[in-house]
């Protein structure tokens, strides 16, 4: 990357501030891997708020999991620290003499897009710390930096879509939004479970070695319930959206991408009045997410599974575009 113009100075006492959200893969994890579509979505639920300010002495980061200076930060924060680090060269700006911080509620290792969500709110505060604004291929660069280094080769998906206020579609490389009109509430809810991509890619495609005519066609079939769904997203149809949800989820089961936890939480959401409900992300633990038709039916589902185990629980209305109150975390 380089430089397009060189920074204005930072007034004293000005503060830079950033703004993303969270993601979650609606429809299409896994199936992605082998050239399908796949469905995320934004979460203005779950915001990542990020400021930065001028400050004499080293480059420091403020944030739930570690308070000090960047270059002693631990390595759960290597991928912040990297976008961090990039942003700084392509704005120009020392590597000291700021105070960065992070607010959210967005939980780390559970396939919402934490480490995007955090890398972009602090491009975008550095940015706006001198008076500059990124364009969406600057944002996306930056935040590719620390996707590297957090996912080796990440596909792009969470970068788009932490900095998007509309469903992304993705396959094979290729991104773009979609419409959305659909007006329902999603229950997000956490197992408390790290989630295990690699190893759960793995046994995906450990059974399409052993039953290769099965798996081909649960693949072309989870593909085609992400084609489908555009038309649920678009039309404003949540009970068919629903019933391809809980499909979905079971077809990822018997790939071997769920878990105890993820089962019990789904068939709680069913049991409680769930349109669908399915896991999200690369599963084997994480998160899943519940389809409600209203704000009191979603309460119900979200008391549910907080009664069958879950960690946390967010409640999220699909047409929703501004982030929503931190509040609505629920904790078991």
């Amino acid at each position: 990357m380089t430089i397009r113009d060189e920074p204005n100075p930072a007034p004293e006492g000005r503060v830079g501030t950033g703004h993303t959200r969270a993601k979650a893969i609606l429809v299409g994890e896994h199936a992605v891997v082998y050239g399908e579509p796949a469905i995320a979505l934004p979460l203005a639920s779950l915001p990542m708020r990020a400021t930065a300010r001028r400050e004499d002495g080293p480059l420091t980061l403020e944030s739930v999991l570690y308070s000090g200076t960047l270059a002693d930060a631990p390595e759960v924060l290597a991928a912040p620290r990297a976008a961090i680090e990039a942003t700084l060269d392509h704005l120009g700006l020392p590597h000291h003499g700021i105070t960065l911080s992070t607010e959210s509620t967005i939980p780390a290792a559970r396939g919402l897009g934490s480490s995007a969500a955090t890398a972009g709110a602090l491009a975008h505060a550095l940015a706006d710390l001198v008076g500059r604004t990124l364009t969406p291929q600057e944002h996306f660069d930056l935040v590719q930096v620390g996707e590297r280094v957090a996912h080796g080769n990440p596909s792009g998906l969470d970068a788009r879509t932490t900095a998007s206020t509309e469903p992304v579609w993705f396959q094979a490389g290729e991104i773009r939004s979609l419409d959305l009109a659909l007006r329902a509430h999603l229950v997000v809810a956490d197992t408390g479970v790290h989630g295990r991509t690699r190893v759960a890619v793995a046994d995906v495609r450990s059974f399409r070695d052993r039953h290769p005519a099965r798996g081909a066609e649960l693949v072309a079939a989870l593909g085609q319930i992400t084609r489908d769904t555009v038309d649920d997203l678009a039309l404003d149809r949540p009970q068919d959206l629903g019933a391809r949800m809980t499909r979905a989820h079971g077809m990822l089961a018997e790939l071997g991408v769920s878990s105890p936890e993820l089962d019990r939480l789904v068939g709680a959401a069913l049991a409680a009045g769930a349109l669908g409900a399915k896991l999200t992300g690369g599963g084997q633990g994480g998160c899943m997410l519940a389809l409600a038709a209203d704000a009191t039916s979603a309460g119900t589902i979200a008391a549910a599974l907080r009664r069958a185990g879950a960690a946390r629980t967010w409640l999220h209305r699909t047409d929703a575009r501004r982030p929503a109150p931190p509040a609505q975390v629920s904790l078991g």
